[in-house]
């Protein structure tokens, strides 16, 4: 089994083979490393094992490096998923040794594994993340059926209130980094910069698109979603106060929901939430019932698993403190931190 770097050549036979496995995902697409490389400049290792000129697995890789929060090889910085694919449990041995080798080679602090399913063997895993996905219908009667009661309420008054969901691209961009950012400071977390959710836009294409909730000419609330295969992926998202009051958070998911159905997706992938959080127990007021997440860690020069979480007690200071700050000076330094916690 010969183990080798990916280079710009290997883009097309790369995302055919994320496309055809089964356990592929939005993230381990090429797409990723460019965004990520450009966005925040990390270096990238993504491995292809090859057996007789045939590839069996990959690898995608990123080494993050921070004073702050150490150095690590996370797959996949940013994203919910990661970590390998393969088709032979050689394949699959060969790309984890591989990775444990750069891992020591750089120095680094540990090797992170973001595996949605399939956790390696023997690693130590944190029982952290959920995700939430669930099948939906062509027809959006069935899906507004099967929202439980209370949804549905709060939907109908959301569209009782006359609110307009509007879809686009960077003509939404201002309205709904308003609503992002807003969320962020209101949870005392850095903010990824406009430029970033910029180069999502251009990097995916009509892989993404941006949806803004608004009452009259007041943006509420909105999302940035991934489309893969027969999947719609709410990504990013955020909301003023406001947007309770008029029910505009349950009216958001369900024109997403509807308009994907329309366009064919027919898994709805609510994203990965942290325990008994508020967004964990919002996706469960829509039906959606949580599957672990296995996080994995191959630990090189710690004796435990790191967890740079905001849920971290150690952080609880500073979230505090953070909330307190302007909008404007966190919003400035905001993405200069939350590049180096991946």
């Amino acid at each position: 089994m010969n183990i080798r770097l990916y280079t710009h050549s290997d883009r097309e036979i790369w995302d055919s083979y994320v496309t055809d496995h089964p356990e592929g995902t939005f993230f381990h697409l090429s797409q990723w490393k460019i965004l990520v490389e450009s966005s925040f400049g990390h270096e990238s290792f993504y491995l292809m094992a090859e057996d007789h000129h045939r590839l069996r697995g990959v690898f995608p890789l990123f080494s993050v490096k921070s004073l702050l929060f150490g150095r690590s090889m996370v797959s996949l910085p940013f994203a919910a998923y990661g970590g390998i694919l393969a088709d032979t449990e050689d394949a699959k041995a060969a790309l984890y040794r591989k990775a444990v080798e750069l891992t020591q080679e750089h120095h680094l602090d540990y090797l992170e594994l973001r595996n949605e399913t399939q956790p390696m063997p023997d690693l130590p895993e944190k029982d952290l993340y959920v995700v939430f996905k669930k099948e939906i219908s062509a027809d959006n009667d069935k899906n507004f059926n099967a929202i439980p009661k209370k949804a549905r309420r709060m939907i109908r008054l959301g569209i009782k209130n006359e609110l307009k969901g509007v879809f686009g691209r960077e003509e939404l961009l201002n309205d709904f980094y308003g609503l992002f950012a807003f969320n962020y400071h209101r949870l005392g977390t850095p903010v990824f910069s406009k430029s970033y959710l910029k180069n999502i836009l251009k990097t995916f294409g009509h892989k993404c698109d941006l949806l803004v909730i608004y009452k009259d000419q007041q943006p509420l609330s909105g999302v940035l979603t991934f489309y893969y295969k027969d999947q719609v992926i709410p990504y990013y998202s955020g909301a003023y106060p406001e947007a309770q009051d008029w029910s505009a958070n349950d009216y958001l998911y369900w024109i997403l929901m509807s308009n994907a159905a329309e366009r064919g997706c027919r898994i709805f992938d609510y994203g990965r939430s942290k325990k008994d959080t508020g967004p964990y127990h919002f996706k469960r007021h829509w039906g959606f019932e949580p599957k672990p997440l296995h996080y994995q860690y191959y630990l090189n020069r710690l004796s435990e698993m790191p967890n740079i979480s905001p849920a971290n007690p150690k952080y609880r200071r500073k979230i505090e403190m953070w909330k307190k700050l302007p909008i404007w000076f966190v919003n400035m330094i905001g993405p200069q931190i939350v590049k180096y916690v991946p």
